[in-house]
């Protein structure tokens, strides 16, 4: 299994990052990217990459800080990028759900990196919340020069999966899909999603799944719970989780062209 969504710079796992790698990997998670969102964080990630057998890393800057963009910045992912555990450009993308930088600024950042990965020929790990129809119109010009893409945590509609998928995309998939409250349609929409183009994740240390049993003392999320993402998963696709996990472990070893 293959967890392409691990926040382990997080001050949430700043005691125990190495306990937890070990959990991941005794649970039979055998591949893990960690996330950078800005360029402190992507630095981090990088020398946790370095350190830890089965971890890779991302390269970015999150919408929240686009406007932390810049020349210099642009520099530093540049210079990040070229450490081989650094296997994609971003998390970037449009947040227009919070705008802690300004729609402007969130603009500019995420074509400033779509135009980067191109120029790299790295593939993008992006993200989209309450900005759909914007996030498709900057990202079409780049399609076809970007070796791939993956829409983490996707909780969009039906319809928003669909032009997404037309287009190529991997769809990521995390707990959010076992809340019984806010998940459902995300749940309904699982079968619409080509196996070939699904990527499973825990976005940890968020997004807890609320169905695990029993239930974690803390409500902190970790990369361990991600067969629980798999198997019900598979169970709403009608699949079987041994496929489904190879599956998707080779959807994202072949998205991040690792041997």
């Amino acid at each position: 299994m293959f967890d392409i969504g691990v926040n382990l710079t997080s001050t949430q796992f700043a005691r125990d990052h190495a306990e937890v790698v070990q959990r991941a990997q005794q649970a039979g998670v055998s591949g893990m990217l960690l996330t950078g969102t800005n360029l402190h964080e992507s630095q981090q990630a990088l020398a946790m990459a370095q350190k830890y057998v089965g971890c890779w890393s991302t390269a970015g800057v999150h919408p929240h800080d686009a406007s932390q963009w810049d020349e210099s910045a642009a520099q530093a992912i540049i210079e990040l990028a070229g450490a081989p555990e650094v296997v994609a450009i971003g998390e970037c993308g449009l947040d227009f759900n919070r705008n802690f930088s300004t729609p402007a600024e969130q603009e500019c950042a995420f074509t400033a990196q779509l135009a980067l990965a191109a120029d790299l020929v790295m593939p993008v790990f992006l993200h989209c919340r309450e900005a759909h129809e914007r996030f498709i119109a900057l990202l079409d010009p780049w399609l076809d020069k970007l070796p791939g893409v993956v829409l983490h945590c996707f909780t969009g509609t039906q319809a928003e999966a669909r032009e997404c998928l037309a287009r190529g995309l991997f769809i990521g998939i995390t707990g959010w899909v076992c809340d019984e409250r806010r998940g459902l349609e995300l749940r309904e929409l699982l079968p619409v999603i080509p196996a070939q183009q699904l990527l499973l994740e825990t976005d940890a240390p968020y997004l807890l799944p609320r169905d695990l049993k029993p239930k974690p003392a803390t409500r902190r999320n970790e990369p361990c719970y991600l067969p629980h993402i798999l198997n019900q998963v598979a169970l709403w696709r009608g699949e079987d989780p041994a496929w489904l996990a190879q599956v998707t472990d080779d959807n994202a070893r072949r998205l991040f062209r690792l041997a």
